[in-house]
């Protein structure tokens, strides 16, 4: 009996240390051809909900975990304050509107006046030119009636009427003169005026631009207080509830995408040197063990994972210690796959990665 016992136990020794040789045998070979790593993670899209307006919330249409569609509401905020917003930018555009219509009746009232003025000048000058011939006669008169009171030829009376004539003709000339100064100064006015109204029309078009401008924006704003969903998936743990008030750019939860999955799997640095983009990988889930998930690599980070840590390790300290470094390799998963299991994935489920390569 005891030779049996002993023999029993032996041949479990031997059964033990030779399922133990097959297994380091095993393992020694499919290291020669695979890189492993149980450091990995599932990673998909999560969409982050943040509103664009301050408000109070009115209306959750959602719960914890549950399917929405994209364009689904998702909640809304007091628009109250936004519809008075609208309407006073409405009235904005409205009164900016009106200004620049009154700023082209200017335009054209001075166009108007400019023209009456120009032609008011050179009317002037036409007189003045039939003034300057009537002077010129007078003056020729005057000479000639001049020399034949000298030679006692005509009476005191002829002279003096001639010397009359030229003197009225002479005021005459200035005064027309001093009209087309004023016309001039008159229609350099009106110009500088003209010219004023152009920018004021310019300004007025501008304030229009900047009303419809901000109506726009007001209609954006009453939009922004309906908060949709922008893709299709399953919505996180809700973080908000009506009356609770929001701001702009706060995350308030999230929106996973469940339609696409990928691994983020941290090697060692001194498993990549036959690593590289295209050689194929198997997934192992610990939720799914029965299930195998074929996929590739795509990407190599460009930095080791703690470069990107929130406090890097500073070398330069003296106190350094070599350590392993992990680098974050990308592996996306094939399109084989079945997409109700990749369904079934979570963001953050750990995974074993297994590298063929080749």
């Amino acid at each position: 009996m005891e030779n049996q016992k002993s023999n029993k136990k032996s041949i479990i020794i031997v059964v033990l240390i030779l399922s133990g040789l097959s297994y380091g045998v095993f393992k020694y070979i499919h290291s020669l051809s695979h890189e492993t790593t149980d450091d990995a993670q599932i990673e998909k899209n999560m969409n982050p909900i943040i509103p664009r307006v301050m408000g109070y919330v009115t209306k959750v249409y959602i719960k914890d975990n549950d399917f929405v569609k994209k364009g689904d509401t998702l909640f809304t905020i007091d628009n109250n304050d936004y519809l008075v917003k609208l309407e006073d930018a409405k009235a904005a555009l409205i009164a900016a509107q009106g200004n620049f219509e009154v700023s082209k009746e200017d335009i054209g009232s001075a166009l108007a006046s400019v023209s009456v003025s120009d032609a008011n000048v050179q009317s002037a000058g036409g007189t003045i030119e039939t003034a300057k011939i009537r002077l010129g006669r007078a003056t020729n008169d005057f000479e000639r009636y001049n020399n034949l009171y000298k030679n006692h030829s005509i009476t005191k009376q002829q002279f003096e009427q001639a010397l009359a004539t030229k003197q009225e003709a002479e005021s005459q000339l200035r005064i027309l003169q001093d009209q087309q100064k004023a016309s001039s100064f008159q229609k350099s006015v009106i110009i500088a005026k003209s010219k004023v109204s152009n920018k004021q029309s310019e300004v007025a078009s501008a304030n229009i631009k900047r009303a419809e401008a901000m109506l726009e924006a007001a209609k954006l704003n009453l939009g922004y207080t309906v908060v949709t969903a922008a893709i299709d998936g399953q919505v996180s743990k809700i973080a908000i509830q009506t009356g609770q008030l929001v701001q702009p750019g706060q995350a308030l939860f999230y929106i996973i995408n469940n339609q696409e999955a990928w691994v983020i799997a941290n090697f060692k640095e001194t498993q990549l040197n036959k690593m590289k983009m295209g050689q194929k990988v198997t997934v192992k889930v610990d939720a799914y063990p029965d299930t195998d998930f074929e996929g590739e690599i795509t990407s190599f980070s460009p930095a080791t994972g703690s470069k990107f840590s929130l406090l890097p390790p500073d070398n330069a300290t003296g106190n350094f210690v070599k350590t392993i470094q992990r680098l974050p390799v990308n592996i996306s998963l094939n399109a084989a796959n079945d997409p109700e299991k990749i369904k079934l994935l979570r963001p953050g489920m750990n995974v074993d990665v297994d590298v063929r390569l080749n």
